[in-house]
Formats: C-alpha cells, structure tokens, sequence
C-alpha cells in the first residue's frame, strides 16, 4: 500500500509563556489519504489550529515543536529548513484560513496574487499564468473570472474572498490541503456552496483534506473521518457516521447534545459543564475528568491510554459509553 497523503506521529507543540509551558497539542497521531477528507473537531482552545499550523511548519517563537513526526507523501517535514517548507507551502500543501484577508495582500489585486503565487514555483510567463488564474477562479464558482482579476480584495463580498483564498490554495493542485474553519464568518448558503466545490474539487484532484472546525453540522455532510481533540489530545476517532451516531467519549456526547438539532423544540440546550482547562495548568489524569457526569476516582489521577475499537474507531477514556450510549 502507498504511504497516507499526510502521516503525523506523537505530534507535540509547546508555548512559553508567563504562567509556564502549554501543551497545545500533546501527543496527537493522524493520517490522511489521498482524496480523503478527515475533519477535526473540539472547543476553543482545543488545539486544532495548532496542529494545522504545525503540519506546514508555521509554528514561530515562542512556540515549538516539541516531538513528533509530520510526513507528506513519506517525507518528513519537522526539522526541515525553512526554506526548503517555502518550496512546498503552496505547491504540494496548502492552507486556508478562516479570514482571507489573512492569504489577501489588501493593497494588490487579485490578478497580481494569483500570478505571483504561480510563478514562485513554476516556470511559466505571465499570459499563461493568468489564464490559469482565471481558470482556478471559474472552478471555485467565481462569476466573470476575468473581470474579478483586476478587483481589489475589498471591492468583493466576505463569501467571493474566501473563494478566491480557495482559488490560491488550489492553484497547483496541492496533495494536501488545511482549511481551518474556512465557512465560519459566511453565511449558511454561501457556506454550503463552498462546501459542495471544496469537496467535489478534492474528489477529482485527489487532494487530501484537513478541514478544521467546531460546527459538528459541517464535518458530518463532508468528512469521511472524523477526530475529536480536548485540551491537545484526541480524545476520539473514526468513521464520521459511527463517531457521530455512537460517541464513545463523553465529551463527543456532549458536543453533539450541545447541538440545536438534537434538542426538542423549546428545550434547554444540554451544555457541558464548565470551562476548558488552562494547557498550562492541566489537571492529572484525564483533562475532561472535572467536567465529566461520569468521572471516577481514577479519571482524576490515571491519564487515559489510546483504546482502538474496531472499524477505525479509538478513544482515550477509561469508563466510555457503549453503542447504546449507556456504561460499558
């Protein structure tokens, strides 16, 4: 068998700070295949735009990575030059953030970011990169891709930006693509047109996709797999319909019983308790122990180990649910 699109082993990242080290991301193993799409999910703070950060090397002072692997294609990229990460960024993976005035120069159109984006890894003359520039656009649904080359990116609406975003990331048919929470500041129909060309342009390129979120909603209409992360680790994995039917974690229960539609009409929403810990002041044993109705004296001093279930299922949990939801 091929090697997975992205492989990361033990993955740590840490930040200094003034009340002590963070743990951001603590031990966090994944992969990704080609044209799959694998969703990640979890609170604030949970350490999921970190570990998107991480994958293309863009974790600065004071953060680090600590331990771990991070491989695209077989290749391993922790400790690679920085220089060397620039040829791949945009070429062989790419990232979209959830504001694109983060990817946007304001003060440059769209014809001349596209362009330079293109000539920085390839050969090629200015004529043909701009017909390939209009041409990612028309595949991302802009309207009139000629005419949104010379605009400027505040002379286009919230939604035509992040196309645009899209557009660049996917400009050299990257294997890897992070999209962290991309559809967050959207509207709903803007969002699920994005949805729908984000997947299908990964299904015909084989891209693989990392889509970063915390909207449950999202991930179960385009995920294939689905990772549940809590206070930098991740807690629960597999199959996003087995995950989402048949949580065995209490805290991915609670997420989805968080949830509008999984409440009756007129009925408090049920809320997890509490607030997500500080990463640098975890508690011993189990980080969601003190927010947990199911605790047990050993969730609060016994860290729970990775327990693989069967069917591209693990979780981290030492009293988790059963398929019926009740105490295993």
């Amino acid at each position: 068998m091929s090697a997975p699109v992205l492989e990361i082993r033990d993955l740590a990242v840490e930040f200094a700070t003034r009340e002590g080290l963070v743990k951001a991301v603590d031990g966090v193993s994944l992969s990704v295949d080609r044209g799959e799409v694998l969703g990640i999910v979890g609170e604030s703070g949970s350490g999921k735009s970190v570990t998107g950060l991480a994958v293309l090397g863009l974790i600065d002072p004071p953060g680090r990575i600590a331990r771990g692997s991070v491989r695209l294609m077989g290749e391993e990229l922790v400790g690679k030059r920085e220089e060397d990460l620039r040829r791949l960024r945009g070429r062989r993976m790419a990232m979209i953030f959830q504001d694109p005035m983060t990817t946007l120069n304001p003060v440059l159109r769209v014809d001349t970011q596209m362009i330079e984006a293109i000539t920085a890894h390839e050969a090629v003359s200015a004529k043909a990169a701009r017909a390939r520039a209009a041409e990612a656009l028309a595949r991302v649904g802009i309207p009139s891709p000629e005419e949104r080359l010379h605009a400027y990116p505040h002379q286009l609406s919230g939604g035509m930006r992040q196309r645009v975003a899209i557009a660049i990331a996917l400009l050299h048919g990257p294997a890897l693509l992070v999209a962290d929470e991309p559809t967050t500041a959207l509207d709903v129909t803007i969002q699920a047109q994005i949805l729908a060309e984000v997947q299908q342009l990964c299904a015909e390129t084989g891209t693989a996709l990392v889509w970063i979120t915390h909207d449950l909603a999202v991930v179960a209409g385009l995920a294939d797999r689905l990772a549940v992360m809590y206070a930098g680790r991740i807690v629960e994995e597999g199959p996003v319909d087995r995950v989402l039917d048949d949580p065995r974690h209490p805290y991915t229960a609670g997420l989805l019983g968080s949830a509008p539609s999984r409440n009756r009409r007129g009925e408090p929403l049920m809320q997890i308790p509490g607030m997500t810990p500080s990463l640098a002041k975890l508690p011993p044993g189990c980080a969601f122990a003190p927010r947990c109705s199911r605790a047990a004296p050993d969730c609060r001093s016994v860290a729970p180990d990775r327990i693989e279930a069967g069917g591209g299922r693990a979780f981290r949990c030492l009293h988790p649910l059963d398929a019926a939801g009740e105490a295993a």
